[in-house]
């Protein structure tokens, strides 16, 4: 296959940046590159376009993307900041029909809770999503690319992140087992969370983040799910070459 373009459509925390109410110099930053909003990306090859999750930011973001269609939608976990957009995927249905969501099965549990009225009776005259949960248990081809599942811990809870090709994307862990580690070596692009810098019981630091990638050794390092206590520019320029922290509409092109 050809390229694969990954687009950055969210970068921020749950709570995104700006934060509500919140008075520190980040929050109010003129660089557009520190206005964050829930954490997501878009996979784009052989003509079709893959998201990994649905943030709560989805609609913006897929605006500010000119997302045509969605041919697909991964699942790391069931977290609201990573859910909640799944109602906005009704306008594609109705371009396209059903859209396939790959999830664990704890997050189809979350996703069938959350969204009921998607799974029942459809009101008539009202539109629901329609989607068709596919579950994620190995390795599975989608549209010629491979998708390896690398299931991470977020504090005591187990979540995915995805290999695909020559690149990777782990966002929401605090450690990284060593199976999955493998997977992660030597890769030309691998994104990773890393929050701020002090630590946190659920997710990486960028301190921790460093050291994983200087460990894995990948051509470039990106790092998201990046809250208020970063600012853009400054966080990148203490950084060696090669890793940098992303930001909301970046888009990175990767062999396939």
């Amino acid at each position: 296959m050809g390229r694969l373009r990954l687009t950055f459509l969210g970068t921020g925390t749950s709570m995104g940046v700006p934060t509500l109410g919140c008075p520190c110099n980040v929050c109010h930053s003129s660089d557009p590159r520190d206005h964050r909003t829930r954490p997501s990306v878009l996979l784009e090859y052989n003509g079709r376009a893959i998201v990994i999750d649905t943030s709560p930011d989805f609609r913006h973001q897929a605006l500010r993307a000119g997302l045509e269609r969605v041919d697909a939608v991964l699942y790391t976990h069931g977290h609201a900041d990573h859910i909640l957009g799944l109602d906005d995927l009704r306008p594609y249905n109705l371009k396209q029909g059903a859209i396939p969501l790959y999830a664990n099965a704890a997050t189809q549990d979350i996703i069938r809770q959350t969204f009921a009225f998607a799974f029942g009776r459809a009101t008539p005259n009202s539109t629901v999503p329609l989607i068709e949960l596919r579950p994620i248990d190995s390795p599975w081809e989608l549209f010629g690319l491979r998708f390896v599942p690398l299931p991470v811990q977020h504090g005591e809870m187990e979540v995915l992140g995805f290999r695909f090709g020559r690149a990777a994307y782990v966002t929401d862990f605090s450690a990284i087992p060593p199976a999955s580690l493998e997977q992660l070596r030597g890769l030309d692009l691998l994104v990773l969370d890393a929050l701020r810098h002090r630590p946190h019981p659920n997710h990486s630091s960028v301190e921790q983040s460093l050291r994983l990638v200087e460990e894995l050794r990948p051509r470039r390092a990106y790092f998201t799910h990046i809250a208020h206590d970063l600012s853009h520019a400054e966080t990148n320029a203490q950084f060696p070459p090669g890793v940098e922290l992303a930001y909301d509409g970046l888009v990175a092109e990767v062999e396939g």
